[in-house]
C-alpha cells in the first residue's frame, strides 16, 4: 500500500494474536515496527502512563499508530465486581489514553500521522458477559471520533477497526469455557453471513489500509470486519 514504507509504526498488543498480525504486514511493506506488549521483547505496560511517556521517546518520530492491546473476560455483568471493572477499564481504556497522550504532540508538531484503534463490535452492538470491555469498546469509538475532530486541519487522521468474532486467544478461551467448544465454534460459525469466524490478517489488513496514503481523506470513521455478522451504515 502507497506510504508505508520506511515509516515508523507502534502497535500496542503486538506479540501475538491480531497485534502480531498487524506487525507481520507492516514489516511485509518496509514499515518499521516498534512493538508495546508485556510479553514483547522491551515490556511496556501501556496502563503506565510514565512507562510510556519513555517508550515513545524511545522510538523516535512515530508515523502510526495502532491501539490494538486489549484483555477481557467473558463474565456476566451481575457476577463482576470493582476490581474486575478496574483491569478492565486500565487496559482497553486507560492504556489507550495514555499512548495517545503521549504519541499525538509528535505527530502534530511533524505535522502528520495516522492511528487506527482497535475496538470490537461489542462496542456497537453489545455483547452478553462483556459488559465493562463493551463500555470501553464504545469510549474508544467515541473518543476517536472526537480526536478526529480536534486534530483534523493538524494532518492527524484517526480511525478505528471494529474486529467481530475473531479466533483469537481471548475467544479460544471463551469457548474451551463453554463445555462444548466446538458446538458453539459452529453456531458462531453460522451466526456470520461469510461463514466463518475472522482471522487475525482479517483485521491486519483494515488497519493497514486506513494507515497508508490510500485513506488520507478517512478520519473519524469505524470500520467493521466481520464478515457481516453487524452491519450498521
Amino acid at each position: 500500500m502507497r506510504g508505508l514504507k520506511g515509516k515508523t509504526a507502534i502497535v500496542t498488543g503486538g506479540a501475538a494474536g491480531i497485534g502480531a498480525a498487524i506487525v507481520e504486514r507492516f514489516e511485509a511493506e518496509g514499515t518499521r515496527v516498534v512493538v508495546f506488549d508485556l510479553n514483547g521483547a522491551s515490556p511496556v505496560d501501556i496502563t503506565d502512563y510514565t512507562a510510556v511517556q519513555k517508550a515513545i521517546a524511545a522510538a523516535g518520530p512515530v508515523d502510526i499508530l495502532v491501539n490494538n492491546a486489549g484483555w477481557d473476560v467473558f463474565r456476566p455483568f451481575l457476577k463482576t465486581d470493582p476490581a474486575f471493572w478496574q483491569k478492565i477499564i486500565s487496559i482497553n481504556l486507560v492504556g489507550p489514553l495514555n499512548v495517545l497522550h503521549c504519541a499525538l504532540p509528535g505527530m502534530v508538531e511533524r505535522g502528520g500521522g495516522k492511528v487506527v484503534s482497535i475496538a470490537s463490535d461489542a462496542g456497537r452492538v453489545g455483547s452478553s458477559g462483556e459488559a465493562p470491555y463493551s463500555a470501553c469498546k464504545g469510549g474508544i469509538i467515541a473518543l476517536t471520533k472526537t480526536l478526529a475532530r480536534e486534530l483534523a486541519t493538524k494532518g492527524v487522521r484517526l480511525n478505528v477497526v471494529s474486529p467481530g468474532l475473531t479466533e483469537t486467544g481471548m475467544l479460544e478461551s471463551f469457548m474451551q469455557g463453554s463445555g462444548n467448544p466446538e458446538k458453539l465454534r459452529e453456531a458462531f460459525r453460522r451466526a456470520v453471513p461469510i461463514g466463518r469466524l475472522g482471522k487475525p490478517e482479517d483485521i491486519a489488513g483494515a488497519v493497514l489500509f486506513l494507515s497508508s496514503d490510500d485513506a488520507d481523506f478517512i478520519t473519524g470513521q469505524v470500520i467493521s470486519v466481520s464478515g457481516g455478522l453487524t452491519m450498521q451504515g
